[in-house]
């Protein structure tokens, strides 16, 4: 904040860029993927959950026909006019706010209402980590599309801001990721998760109880960067629609476990693998839902450590710095830990018992320096709502 001030750092951006009073804000938090990785974009289940790390978008209309936006973290002003808001100019980190204008205004297009648009100001800032896996794009896209769902008055339901949010990622950006986060930061409800189903998109939000039962999600970020929208993920996703095509199906999420015998005689040894992943990770998604309503977050440990092993031996999309905080953290008393997110980099998550917070953070420090990686920014989690109007 200013000094002698009350505004919100994205605020604060907004005055600075803009020379006008602060304007109001809206928000949407990052997630964590409690279990059901890659499945998103195969029609998959997920069951993430919002975080109490957010993006704060600070938003007003202007008289005029362009969009500018500036943020905290490159306090360059981007310009660009409505009517040019094209893929194809978006670049940088900016890709992300006027990827999501751009997909909004398409909507408006389709509606007869883009007339109504007008230009308007924005400003980000945000305490979600970039390139740890939790999904600090989303929290941007989606702390835009409420505000400018406000402020242009589209009053688009959740959902459509959700696909719209995804567009924006998967066009403006070229990143070919599913509905997952942008439904975690729409959705969320404190201490609850999200449970989605990515081919009827149908949301259900259930029950956590991780307080209650004295336990807390640690956050191990390994400080190794990971990109969506290069390399290993678009080669994963290519593999998992090469094992639909093959196994004659319209996505992943048609098989089950009885299949699998089927699809190992059909595929190459890595497209099963990418497929075996799916499969079971599907399944470990209800697992995890059941084990929640009929035991408690206790019963979950051995789910959250075979999906871990799934990425890391069949997806193959963990990293040894991740692996070893995997490790550390259950050697040192976690319940059970796992990388979330897209995975080649960013964070791992552990369940941890409160009482024991500060014994595992010092074993997975000192396993990772024991190796010479980085060391990890660790952190905790709180199960929050989500994406809305702050002021």
């Amino acid at each position: 904040m200013l000094p002698g001030t009350d505004e919100t750092p994205a605020q604060d951006a907004f005055v600075a860029a803009f020379g006008s009073p602060a304007a109001p804000t809206w928000s949407a938090p990052g997630r964590v993927n409690l279990v059901g990785e890659h499945t998103d974009y195969n029609g998959g289940l997920v069951l993430p959950f919002a975080i109490d790390r957010r993006t704060t978008c600070s938003a007003r209309l202007t008289s005029g026909s362009a969009i500018r936006v500036t943020s905290t973290h490159s306090p360059d002003v981007i310009t660009v006019e409505l009517d040019a808001l094209e893929p194809g100019v978006l670049e940088g980190w900016s890709a992300y706010p006027l990827g999501v204008a751009w997909a909004l205004r398409e909507i408006a297009i389709a509606s007869g209402t883009a007339d109504t648009l007008t230009g308007c100001d924005l400003a980000i800032a945000s305490d979600v980590p970039i390139g740890a896996g939790l999904s600090s794009s989303a929290a941007i896209e989606c702390s835009v599309a409420v505000a400018l769902n406000e402020l242009w008055g589209l009053e688009l339901d959740m959902m459509t801001l959700v696909i719209a949010s995804q567009r924006a990622e998967n066009i403006a950006v070229g990143a070919p990721t599913g509905i997952m986060d942008q439904t975690a930061s729409l959705y969320g409800v404190e201490d609850h998760a999200v449970l989605l189903d990515c081919e009827t998109y149908a949301v259900q939000s259930v029950a956590l109880g991780f307080a209650e039962a004295g336990l807390t999600i640690m956050v191990i970020d390994s400080k190794v960067e990971h990109s969506h929208a290069t390399g290993g993920y678009k080669e994963r996703r290519a593999d998992c629609d090469r094992g639909a095509s093959e196994l004659g199906v319209a996505n992943l999420r048609a098989l089950t476990s009885a299949d699998l015998p089927r699809a190992q005689a059909v595929l190459d040894e890595r497209v099963f693998r990418r497929v075996r992943h799916v499969v079971t990770e599907n399944e470990r998604v209800l697992a995890v839902v059941n084990a929640l309503a009929t035991e408690g977050p206790e019963a979950i440990g051995p789910f959250m450590l075979a999906s871990h092993a799934s990425m890391r031996d069949d997806f193959e999309i963990s990293v040894p710095e991740i692996d070893t905080a995997v490790e550390a953290a259950m050697e040192a008393g976690a319940i059970g830990a796992r990388l979330t997110g897209g995975g080649f980099g960013g964070a791992s998550i552990a369940l941890v018992p409160t009482a024991q917070w500060d014994t595992i953070a010092r074993s997975v420090r000192e396993a990772l320096a024991a190796r010479s990686m980085p060391e990890p920014n660790i952190f905790a989690v709180r199960p929050s709502d989500g994406a809305r109007r702050d002021a």
